[in-house]
């Protein structure tokens, strides 16, 4: 809504888990689906969509692009190689998106920004 009320003419792009993919499923047939049984590396994005943020997402989304762990763990270790930032599985979702052969191609799109958030890492355990 934030980036909507700044430029009306951006086109919002939602990321998921593979996984737990219940807001990609939710928006194609156009009712909330619930969450069942999610499996992926991204523990903090394994919950349901919301009653209250479903109307929301169906109303202001362009799409949604779902991601692999693979691609997931490959976000994670660019974004420490290249950038020094150690971000959690659920944070480099919207990197692996951007990556992702998934992504929309939309004519004129001349900047892409995405949020990283979460350092919730055990660096023992880093998946790469």
């Amino acid at each position: 809504l934030a980036v909507e009320a700044v430029r009306s003419t951006a086109r919002v792009i939602a990321a998921e888990p593979a996984g737990a993919d219940d807001a990609f499923r939710s928006l194609a047939c156009g009712e909330r689906l619930p969450m069942t049984n999610p499996n992926t590396i991204a523990d903090g994005l394994r919950t349901g969509l919301g009653e209250l943020t479903f109307p929301i997402l169906r109303h202001h989304l362009h799409s949604v692009v779902t991601v692999t762990d693979e691609e997931i763990v490959a976000a994670m270790e660019l974004l420490w190689s290249r950038a020094k930032q150690v971000v959690e599985p659920s944070g480099a979702v919207p990197l692996a998106a951007v990556l992702s052969p998934a992504f929309p191609r939309i004519a004129g799109l001349r900047h892409v920004g995405i949020i990283l958030s979460g350092g919730n890492v055990d660096l023992r355990r880093l998946p790469f």
